[in-house]
């Protein structure tokens, strides 16, 4: 089982672009401005202003996704958490609110509407969650 990672960005959020550059990101591991313009404007499609790119690369920095560091004359910008740990705190974060409804009526109604293979998810989950914590029982 994965474990909720220590550090979490200030703001889950992201829109759409900020998600886009986020992703380019994570996919090259360290990128300046040009790396991401050019990765998103290999889509003859797509326009999109240089400014604008490093206007969303410090918008992502301020929420505590990437980092900056100067190397040289170039900035480079990185990710504070690999895609996976973004993925599980998330996930951490539907759960919480799921849960904070509170009634077991409601949590119940949305269970029966559960197809098969939905449910078989939910049983492994339940799983995974019982062996967690006779391991932690043992320590």
């Amino acid at each position: 089982m994965a474990p909720l990672p220590e550090y979490r960005p200030k703001q889950l959020s992201v829109g759409p672009l900020e998600a886009e550059i986020l992703n380019i990101v994570w996919q090259l591991g360290s990128a300046t401005v040009k790396d991401v313009h050019d990765r998103i404007l290999s889509d003859p499609n797509r326009e999109l202003a240089y400014t604008s790119v490093t206007t969303v690369l410090r918008r992502l920095t301020e929420k505590g996704w990437l980092a900056c560091d100067k190397k040289g004359r170039a900035f480079y910008w990185h990710p504070l958490i690999t895609k996976h740990q973004a993925e599980v705190i998330r996930a951490h974060e539907q759960l919480q609110r799921f849960l904070a409804v509170g009634n077991p009526d409601v949590i119940a109604a949305f269970a029966d509407s559960l197809d098969e293979v939905a449910s078989e998810k939910i049983q492994a989950i339940a799983q995974r969650i019982e062996a967690a914590r006779k391991k932690q029982e043992e320590h």
